[in-house]
């Protein structure tokens, strides 16, 4: 049986356990996790999930078949350095942190061994993910299949070329929160106009359920879905020329410029530490 160490303990971590384990992709005696010194938490997934935990890292890692590192991206340096003498050369190493390259994951490990980076979002805690997936040329077909059904059981995968994971990043990584801030805005003008905040809510949710739903579904694209319900003169042509006219389209997209810039430049950042040239 193939067993999978989490070398860090938080919420995608949790996701990927819980998404590992409702699939029956593999049992949770074959699933084992660390973290750096907050046993409170480890002793949580034991309970929740099952699975295993210790700090001897060589009983944690020696004979493991995929290391998932959740640390924080600060922290890799550090994450890899207390495992390296563990990792061999068949030990697949995939790693969920934002901005850290492949070539930085290489050189940490200090030899040459098949690694994944992956950008999943937070919504893989309620199976809704989507999740970029990049490999290194010594990833195998098996691992390769391996790699995408791990991140399938928290939704939708793709595997991409390393240069195209920080715009995943500024895309779906970070996306999640954009929507986040639309809902808190749209709270506040249902309060303005008079609503109650629990019906709103859930107008809110159920509207942005329905116009996704709509946008899977249709065969129409969103501009077109847009039009149908802006009939010339309505509420909603009403609605969508104040978004207009604060320019809302643009913010967007330079939105999520900025989310990309700034996962290249943490890229960047930790490879200048490690003198790694991306």
């Amino acid at each position: 049986m193939t067993k999978i160490v989490f070398i860090g303990a938080g919420s995608m971590s949790e996701a990927l356990i819980s998404g590992i384990i409702s699939s029956k992709m593999i049992d949770n005696e074959n699933i084992f996790v660390t973290n750096s010194s907050n046993k409170k938490r480890l002793n949580y997934l034991h309970s929740q999930y099952g699975v295993n935990f210790t700090y001897k890292l060589d009983e944690l890692v020696q004979d493991a078949d995929v290391v998932i590192l959740a640390m924080k991206p600060k922290d890799v340096k550090q994450g890899i350095g207390n495992i390296q003498a563990y990792l061999s050369e068949k030990t697949l190493l995939i790693s969920v942190l934002a901005g850290v390259s492949i070539k930085s994951l290489e050189l940490l490990a200090g030899k040459k061994l098949p690694v994944a980076r992956a950008m999943p979002n937070t919504s893989a805690a309620v199976g809704k993910s989507a999740t970029g997936i990049a490999v290194n040329e010594t990833v195998t077909d098996t691992q390769m299949e391996l790699i995408l059904n791990i991140f399938q059981t928290v939704g939708l995968t793709a595997v991409v070329e390393e240069t195209k994971i920080d715009a995943v990043t500024g895309l779906s990584g970070s996306g999640p929160a954009y929507f986040y801030y639309i809902v808190e805005a749209m709270e506040k003008g249902a309060s303005e106009i008079g609503l109650d905040p629990d019906i709103a809510n859930d107008f809110i949710v159920q509207t942005l359920k329905g116009a996704a739903e709509m946008i899977a579904t249709s065969k129409k694209s969103p501009l077109e879905l847009r039009q149908n319900v802006t009939s010339p003169g309505g509420t909603t042509e009403a609605g969508i020329k104040v978004l207009e006219s604060f320019d809302v389209q643009t913010a967007f997209i330079n939105c999520m410029k900025e989310a990309v810039e700034r996962s290249k430049t943490m890229g960047k950042t930790i490879s200048e530490e490690l003198k790694v040239s991306n």
